[in-house]
């Protein structure tokens, strides 16, 4: 159904009518607010960009926008009758997923364009104060009508009974990220790049979307196609998000991602397809003594599946002080940080950690020679994201590069491609090494691995122990045995390291049989400043 202008100033319901309008009539866009749009032309802007100055993006009044903390940020909500594509299936304009836009706020101070793509054309979607449910005293009122938006976000399908108040993506803030798991949990978040992360000389540089392109989608089980452009002073490059949903929830999200990268100047360390976490403490850590809870975490684990085909767990920490750990390798086949443990007794936590999703990537065209980063930051509290994961290449990146990437994001409780053929660690446990009932020697710490049991390890006769295999950079290993767990579907590998304080150890262990890995590789870094006794 179309409603004409006439019929819509006739509606006494207006609010009611109003979603059902067509896009032009909801938002009157004028003729110039068009330009042509694809996104190879996108590439063609971002390469281009890159060989002219950087311009820092437009921030409107930044007194007034300081203004709105978070208490007043949380205050500016989107109304949902005045979301895009929230009509019914038969309506003109009609989409699977409406559309809602955030507002600017003190801690995202930065207008960001946004377009409507329909066919090859894109329209600029203009910013409302009248959008946002906005208190009469709300310093937002004093913002200009060009102030634009902080980012989006898309509902779940129109036609849900819960779509007006339960997102599944939101793009806010630089260049993140983020979407529901599975359990209809937001946790970690994406990014479009990593720029310079731990690097004390030059300082961490957050690059911006600066403008996003937003096709419709009447079709829930196709993707929602998004582009968008990256500009920052070091880098520059087009992207575009093929987002699925579907109406089968427990399915979680998953978005096929391409990017044209160029780079304005030298940059030492470029970390790409990067994700970004928080880790306070798990099962071990000194963090336990300082919160009620027995485990704080939107992610305990660093996964990789390598070039070679080894499977490697490699268990978070907070560290004392700034971390990075490199994992080389050649043609990654994809790598993630996850949330393994999904027992609501291990968080006692209404915001459901034990809820959070796993995040995989995929690479869809080889990623050559590099490593897999992992970088850790020392943390107090949950509110702070300290974990990062990403892919840094081989080769410098120096100004005039460029990159190509197509990889794909997997949003799950678990990661997509689980081995069958090795058992996964599910807990890491560290106490005081030695033997019970006897003085114990100081500086010995234990480690207690526990893996789940697959086909393979069931199947070994009773009485039969497999080999325990550990190596370490610093100390000496002593006492490496297993045992199954007794009223569980586990097994666990047990061993103590001897390490004098200040020394840093990495720890590699596997279980095997007649030489035939039966784990995964549970790799591990270790300073006796991470335990408190």
């Amino acid at each position: 159904m179309t409603l004409s202008r006439r019929t819509l100033l006739r509606n006494t319901a207006l609010a009611a009518s109003f979603a059902t309008m067509p896009f032009s009539l909801r938002y009157s866009l004028a003729a110039e607010d068009t330009q042509p749009f694809s996104y190879e032309a996108l590439i063609d802007r971002a390469r281009a960009m890159a060989g002219v100055d950087y311009e820092a993006p437009y921030r409107p009044r930044p007194e007034i926008v300081q203004q709105i903390d978070y208490e007043q940020h949380g205050k500016l909500k989107f109304k949902p009758q005045r979301s895009l594509f929230s009509g019914s299936p038969d309506t003109e304009g009609a989409a699977a997923y409406p559309l809602e836009f955030f507002h600017l706020g003190q801690y995202f101070t930065k207008r960001v364009k946004m377009h409507l793509v329909e066919g090859d054309k894109a329209r600029l979607i203009a910013y409302n104060p009248d959008l946002f449910e906005m208190p009469e005293d709300s310093p937002a009122r004093q913002l200009p009508s060009d102030a634009g938006f902080a980012g989006f976000r898309l509902q779940e399908w129109h036609e849900a009974d819960d779509w007006d108040h339960q997102d599944w993506v939101a793009f806010l803030g630089a260049s993140y990220f983020r979407a529901i798991g599975a359990a209809g949990q937001y946790g970690l978040s994406a990014r479009g790049a990593l720029i310079n992360a731990a690097v004390p000389s030059s300082g961490e540089e957050f690059p911006d979307f600066t403008e996003f392109y937003i096709a419709e989608q009447s079709d829930p089980n196709a993707p929602v196609v998004v582009c968008a452009l990256l500009d920052g002073p070091s880098i520059t490059g087009a992207y575009r998000f093929k987002l699925w949903r579907g109406l089968d929830r427990d399915k979680g999200v998953t978005m096929e991602v391409e990017a044209a990268l160029f780079l304005r100047k030298d940059i030492e360390r470029l970390g790409l397809m990067p994700l970004t976490s928080m880790f306070w403490y798990g099962e071990y850590g000194r963090e336990r003594l300082k919160d009620w809870r027995p485990e704080v975490h939107d992610s305990d684990g660093l996964a990789m599946w390598t070039g070679s085909g080894e499977r490697i767990w490699r268990p978070l920490n907070n560290p004392s002080s700034m971390r990075i750990s490199a994992f080389s390798d050649d043609n990654p086949q994809g790598f993630g940080l996850l949330q393994r443990d999904r027992n609501f007794d291990h968080f006692r936590d209404g915001v459901m950690y034990d809820r959070r999703p796993c995040l995989w990537v995929e690479p869809l065209s080889p990623l050559g020679k590099g490593a897999v980063q992992l970088l850790e930051i020392p943390t107090d509290d949950e509110i702070h994201d300290n974990i990062g994961a990403y892919w840094v290449p081989a080769d410098p990146a120096v100004a005039g590069k460029s990159y190509s990437l197509h990889y794909k994001l997997h949003w799950l409780n678990t990661e997509p491609y689980e081995a069958t053929n090795v058992a996964q660690t599910i807990a890491t446990r560290i106490g005081r090494g030695g033997q019970p009932g006897k003085p114990r020697p100081a500086n010995v710490y234990k480690f207690a691995v526990e893996f789940d049991r697959p086909p393979v390890m069931t199947q070994i006769p009773y009485g039969v122990f497999p080999d325990v295999n550990v190596t370490t950079s610093a100390g000496s290993v002593s006492r490496a045995f297993c045992e199954p767990v007794p009223n569980g579907n586990v097994w666990r590998a047990s061993f103590d390291l001897e390490i004098m304080p200040g020394e840093l150890a990495d720890l590699r262990m596997y279980m095997s049989l007649d030489g035939k890995p039966l784990t995964e590789t549970w790799l591990y870094q270790f300073s006796p400043d991470l335990v408190i006794f």
